[in-house]
């Protein structure tokens, strides 16, 4: 391959080590994202989109670093080859570059569907987790954005007839956030 070698990593927090997954890879250049990978909507994802060109190589360490879930990872592979580029996969030793067999086909398909069952399954023991913390009364749910003078300032303002959006924005709320807030009190 004439092209570069370019790495691609992901954690899904800040507190995790990103320099693990492709330590002892050749690469040229890295682009390494701390977000989760529910969603493409990755700043150094559409970054490495924006770098990479017909020739070069991106190499990941797995498939559920890329994407978690099976369309995503289609779509991304697809996305990828069809610019030119070949994709590695280190811990699955499989490469994509477009002109895949149909066993190679079938493989991110499982590989993919193996990734978003995972997803899956890590949400579905944080919403049990969730439930077990409430019934012992240690989880209160997420910490209120505003206070009780803040929602009351608000009704008053509502019923001034001021615009929904302008308070939003004065409160740097979303307007859906401030509908909530009418809705619930």
């Amino acid at each position: 391959m004439s092209g570069q070698r370019i790495g691609y990593v992901r954690v899904s927090s800040f507190d995790q080590n990103p320099e693990r997954q492709l330590e002892s890879v050749p690469l040229d250049r890295i682009f390494t994202d701390k977000v989760s990978g529910k969603d493409i909507l990755r700043p150094q994802l559409e970054a490495l989109f924006t770098f990479v060109r017909d020739g070069d190589t991106v190499v990941v360490h797995s498939m559920d670093r890329l994407a978690r879930n099976l369309d995503d990872l289609r779509c991304i592979v697809k996305t990828l080859t069809e610019r030119g580029v070949r994709i590695e996969f280190v811990k699955e030793s499989l490469t994509f570059t477009g002109d895949d067999s149909p066993m190679a086909t079938l493989m991110l398909s499982v590989m993919g569907a193996f990734a978003e069952f995972e997803r899956a399954l890590i949400r579905e023991r944080q919403r049990e987790g969730i439930v077990l913390a409430q019934q012992r009364g240690v989880y209160q749910g997420r910490k209120k954005m505003l206070s009780a003078g803040q929602v009351t300032l608000i009704r008053h303002r509502v019923s001034k007839g001021e615009a929904k959006a302008q308070i939003a924005r004065d409160l740097g709320i979303s307007r859906e956030t401030l509908y909530q807030y009418l809705r619930d009190t």
